[in-house]
């Protein structure tokens, strides 16, 4: 699974989920099914289904709508506040998520999450590949 992480100096590298590493520079991200919201939050979207995520500015970082907003569990108890967050467009159970310097992924919709050991400046944006 590949990732792009994008910095705050504009900067886009591709990173392997599964290696836990930067495998090179890239160019842009590319477009993400982030809804256009008039709110102070990042949501992101599943094209393979209703998942829908929210990033809050609160404890737990995360809310998670799997009815496409009907209804919304809260997740991420134990994550960082957040400054981004991607769900994999094929498989919504893959969500990204970016603290301050560190990439976090969970492979199933949430429930259970694990840190990449690599470390970036500060992270503006994340997205699958």
């Amino acid at each position: 699974m590949t990732a792009a992480v994008r910095i705050t100096d504009g900067t886009v590298l591709l990173v392997d989920v599964d290696a836990e590493a930067v495998v090179g520079e890239g160019t842009e991200l590319p477009d993400s099914l982030q809804p256009k919201v008039d709110l102070p939050r990042v949501v992101a979207a599943s094209a393979a289904g209703p998942t829908v995520v929210a990033l809050l500015d609160r404890r737990p970082p995360l809310a998670i709508s799997r009815d496409a907003g009907r209804t919304w569990t809260e997740a991420g108890g134990g994550l960082p506040p957040g400054f981004a967050v991607a769900v994999h467009p094929e498989n919504p159970d893959l969500i990204l998520f970016a603290g301050r310097n560190r990439l976090y992924v969970s492979e199933n919709g949430g429930v259970f999450w694990r840190s990449l050991a690599t470390e970036f400046d500060d992270i503006d944006a994340v997205a699958w590949l």
